[in-house]
């Protein structure tokens, strides 16, 4: 389903965000995630410019969140956001992408599937799937932020020149999207308590490291003040369950 604001954002966001609603509707058992009523749309101002968010919720036995934030400043920045977070009860990574462009292009672009098990490791399944991917090679890799230890071996962040690059990237995505979906309505549910504690402590600690990114809490806070920065990057954007 088309929203009003990715039809004006960068077209690798417009692809990006349908590649992912397909994705998800084709492979998992949707149903609607309760948004607080005041974080779906919202409107401030950056430097002069109109900001928008746009968040969309869904959930599923394995998954206890699937977020898709798109946001806009003015004509200068276009981003969008996503993240699975996984029903702590399943021992599944986090998936996790990101695009940020701007007036001269594509940024940044982030994939990763981000482990949250005691060794900090992906699932043997999820390995033997990647390793049969085709590697393809970006001319501008980006360097991971110092918090960056949540991301695994195969987190790929890269600033694509061009339109094979873009795509190269749209692709990868929807390689990984597509297996961490088949390979989560696969998984049975875990058993052991301690076991569910140890992803939650993994969830836990991805959150944490996330909140830690600088330059999204800057944006925000500069639009719409810290209180309520705190609330949208605790509660909308990294919130973790606690049992």
């Amino acid at each position: 389903m088309e929203t009003s604001l990715r039809t004006t954002q960068h077209p690798l966001i417009r692809q990006l965000a349908d590649r992912i609603e397909s994705i998800w509707q084709r492979h998992l058992d949707l149903s609607p995630y309760q948004i607080p009523a005041d974080l779906g749309f919202v409107e401030g101002a950056l430097e002069g410019e109109r900001l928008v968010i746009e968040n969309r919720c869904y959930q599923t036995p394995q998954f206890r969140k699937l977020h898709l934030e798109l946001a806009q400043v003015g004509n200068t920045l276009d981003i969008l956001h996503c993240v699975m977070f996984p029903n702590p009860g399943y021992s599944l990574p986090i998936f996790g992408a990101d695009i940020v462009a701007g007036k001269a292009g594509i940024g940044a672009a982030i994939v990763d599937l981000s482990p949250v098990n005691a060794d900090r490791s992906l699932p043997q399944a999820y390995q033997s799937r990647i390793a049969e991917l085709d590697i393809h090679e970006f001319s501008q890799p980006r360097e991971l932020p110092p918090w960056g230890d949540i991301f695994s071996d195969y987190c790929l962040f890269v600033r694509p020149v061009d339109a094979s690059e873009e795509a190269a990237f749209l692709h990868r995505v929807e390689e990984f999207l597509s297996i961490h979906c088949q390979i989560a309505i696969q998984t049975q549910p875990l058993t052991s308590q301690s076991q569910i504690d140890n992803i939650l402590a993994g969830q836990k600690h991805y959150c944490d490291r996330q909140q830690q990114n600088d330059k999204t809490r800057r944006v925000l806070e500069k639009s719409f003040g810290t209180e309520w920065t705190d609330r949208y990057m605790t509660t909308m954007l990294f919130d973790y369950a606690t049992a």
